[in-house]
């Protein structure tokens, strides 16, 4: 899997990023960079400044989101074997060292975020368990350190309870 996935509901959260940095943020910092101009000297104003700079970096993340949409392949479909874990997957895993359990759901990097559950496809722990059926014991060494994990569920639903 070396494309770009990403699921339908984080295509359409980073749609929906473009639309509100364009047509709301984009639009409320050039007014204030406007009124900050019209008070005179540029060279000593901190709002003409400030505003200048932050109308820079949301001119820069909407011309890499336009990209990188256009870049992006959504899927849709649930693979034809959902015993296995593929893209899109929630995992429910069991640290057998710390007997800690948690679930992550199979992203693409753009969407990842493991503090809400989702991890990329591409990380270490995401490559380890593509492939794996429940019951399924597998080693993986992350950041910190290495774990020794047993696949418990696997789900392919849309709204998943945690």
């Amino acid at each position: 899997m070396s494309k770009d996935y990403i699921t339908p509901e984080g295509f359409r959260a980073l749609e929906e990023e473009l639309d509100r940095l364009f047509r709301f943020e984009r639009r409320k910092v050039t007014a204030e960079v406007s009124a900050a101009a019209a008070l005179g000297d540029r060279s000593e104003n901190a709002e003409y400044i400030y505003g200048k700079k932050r109308l820079r970096e949301i001119d820069g993340r909407i011309r890499y989101l336009s990209k990188r949409l256009d870049e992006l392949e959504v899927v849709r479909d649930l693979p034809e074997d959902d015993s296995r874990i593929y893209f899109g997957a929630w995992v429910s895993l069991t640290d057998l060292n710390s007997n800690e359990r948690f679930t992550y759901r199979l992203v693409g990097p753009d969407e990842s975020d493991a503090g809400a559950g989702s991890i990329s496809f591409k990380s270490p722990l995401g490559r380890a368990l593509l492939g794996r059926q429940v019951g399924e014991e597998c080693r993986v060494r992350l950041p910190k350190g290495a774990r020794h994990l047993e696949i418990e569920r696997i789900s392919y639903e849309i709204s998943h309870e945690q």
